[in-house]
C-alpha cells in the first residue's frame, strides 16, 4: 500500500525536528483535528502548529521514525521521542533532565492531506526515567499462590 498521504506523515515528523512549522499549512486539511493534545486546540495547520510548537519548543522532542505503514485512509507511525524533562509538565525534579519515550501515531488521511491524529505515548516510562515516578517493584509482577 502506498497511501499519498505517507509524504505528508513523514514531513510533519521532519517539521517537528527542525522547528520549520510553516509546512503544516500544505500537509494537513483545514478542519484537521490533533486528538492526542492535552489542551483545547482549534482545528487545521493553525492548531496543529500550536502543539507541535509546543512539542518542539517547551519539550524540546525531536522523533526517530522506527516504523511506517499505511492503508487506504490511514498512515500509522512508530516513532521514538527524546525530550528534555519539564517540571510543570512531568513532574518536580524534571528539569532538564533527558528522557527517550515510545510513541505511535495514526493519521485519518485525505488524498494526499492528513485529517486526523491520534498519539499514544509511553508517558510513564518518561516520567520514571525523569524520577518523578518511582518504577513499579519487580515482585508485583511474581506469580501470586503458586
Amino acid at each position: 500500500m502506498n497511501n499519498p498521504a505517507r509524504t505528508a506523515a513523514l514531513a510533519v515528523f521532519d517539521a517537528i525536528n527542525t522547528g520549520e512549522l510553516a509546512v503544516l499549512d500544505t500537509l494537513v486539511t483545514e478542519d484537521f483535528v490533533d486528538h492526542g493534545s492535552p489542551f483545547p486546540l482549534p482545528p487545521g495547520p493553525a492548531g496543529y502548529r500550536q502543539i507541535l510548537t509546543f512539542v518542539h519548543h517547551v519539550l524540546h522532542v525531536r522523533y526517530t521514525i522506527e516504523d511506517i505503514f499505511d492503508t487506504d485512509d490511514r498512515v500509522v507511525i512508530r516513532a521514538t521521542a527524546t525530550g528534555i524533562g519539564v517540571d510543570a509538565i512531568h513532574g518536580e525534579g524534571a528539569e532538564g533532565k533527558p528522557y527517550r519515550m515510545i510513541t505511535t501515531h495514526i493519521y485519518r488521511t485525505e488524498g494526499p492531506l492528513l485529517a486526523e491524529h491520534w498519539g499514544v505515548r509511553d508517558e510513564l516510562a518518561a516520567r520514571i526515567q525523569l524520577g518523578t515516578l518511582a518504577a513499579p517493584d519487580p515482585a508485583a509482577f511474581a506469580p501470586q499462590g503458586i
